[in-house]
């Protein structure tokens, strides 16, 4: 077990590098490009060291402070709340909960001002809902909860406020839409099945799909189940190496994630990271005949 984690690890890191390096050198190139252009649009080396002075005294200008937002006078309305809650107004989402307002309204999508404050990480805000009666269960029309949409965001504080609170950090999202087995959709000339069955997905695949390893670090300490499968029977660790989160992919391994469970397809993490190995060995050969 200890030689396939030292392998899969190793693999990951060169796939890693070996990316960065691509990325390196495609940069490189685009901002060499980007030169040439720049000079020759711009008529010369002349206008481009005007602009730059232009730029240094734009700079040195400094930016007004902003007026800090008084406290509302008049009722907030629900749309007002609900907007107030993303952008971390805590004062307009007091004043509207001080004068009786509901904590758990919600939009056409059944977003509450709790989804809204974990996904954009205002923990004070979050607090504050749970506080006045929030419901730290509420469901969207997907069935995310608030610690669903926290990890989404990347959002660790709102996270740590949900779980202080109770919050289920295995919890699924939605189960089923309707009756149907699959629904068909044509695109180009191919027909795409799409499964009304939701993604059943917790918030360890959450986090590790939108890339946010210290989310994820943060869910496997905690005690989040490492090999949890959603709908197509894929774990945490398959949908990392799928998207390429070399980080992540090694906060899993070393965890203990099991490389062997096979997902809906019949294919396991250890094959997809062999598939890695093989394409990074492509990549560089590719890279030496250049």
């Amino acid at each position: 077990m200890e030689e396939d984690i030292l392998w899969a690890t190793s693999v990951v890191d060169r796939r890693a590098a070996l990316d960065e390096r691509e990325e390196a050198e495609g940069q490189v190139r685009k901002i060499s490009s980007d030169l040439r252009s720049e000079i020759v649009d711009l008529g010369g080396a002349e206008n481009i060291i005007e602009l730059c002075m232009k730029k240094k005294i734009r700079n040195k200008t400094a930016k007004a402070p902003k007026d800090p937002m008084d406290v509302p006078v008049g009722p907030v309305e629900q749309g007002e709340f609900l907007k107030a809650a993303a952008q971390g107004k805590i004062e307009v989402v007091e004043k509207f909960l001080e004068d009786g307002g509901d904590p758990n309204i919600c939009d056409e999508f059944r977003k509450t001002a709790l989804h809204q404050a974990a996904l954009e990480d205002h923990a004070k805000i979050v607090e504050k809902l749970l506080d006045k009666g929030a419901d730290i269960n509420f469901k969207d029309r997907l069935d995310s909860r608030a610690v669903h949409w926290a990890c989404r965001g990347g959002s660790l504080s709102a996270l740590k406020a949900l779980q202080d609170r109770g919050a289920d950090i295995n919890v699924r999202d939605k189960v089923r839409q309707n009756n149907q087995k699959y629904i068909k959709i044509r695109c180009m000339r191919n027909i795409i099945k799409f499964s009304p069955v939701q993604l059943l997905s917790s918030p360890l695949h959450v986090a590790t799909r939108t890339g946010h390893s210290d989310v994820v670090q943060h869910l496997l300490t905690s005690g989040s189940n490492i090999n949890a499968k959603d709908w197509e029977g894929d774990t945490a660790l398959h949908d990392a190496v799928r998207l390429n989160r070399y980080k992540i992919v090694k906060l899993l391994i070393l965890a203990g994630a099991d490389m062997q469970i096979k997902n809906a397809e019949g294919i396991t993490a250890t094959e997809q990271v062999k598939q890695w190995q093989f394409d990074t060995k492509e990549t560089l050969e590719k890279l030496e005949q250049m």
